[in-house]
């Protein structure tokens, strides 16, 4: 059984129903307004935003940083991993 995280947050779980059941800190509604959402991508050594290119070892880390070419406008919203 592996581990699954979220795409928001980079909160992980090793059960996707928990995972996806539970409210999300950074969540694009506002915080803890919807669940986590599952990321689909694969566990990886380095994580990459797919705005900006930023990058960091931890899923975590690199959702909860905001992001300067967010389509929202910069640092108006979080990095969102690439895939």
């Amino acid at each position: 059984m592996g581990n699954y995280y979220c795409e928001y947050c980079g909160a992980k779980d090793t059960n996707i129903h928990h995972l996806t059941s539970g409210p999300c800190q950074y969540h694009p509604n506002g915080p803890l307004k919807g669940n986590h959402k599952l990321y689909e991508g694969s566990e990886k050594t380095k994580y990459f935003c797919k705005y900006c290119g930023a990058s960091d070892p931890s899923l975590h880390h690199l959702t909860s940083g905001p992001c300067q070419k967010h389509p929202k406008g910069a640092l108006k919203g979080y990095h969102s991993p690439a895939l």
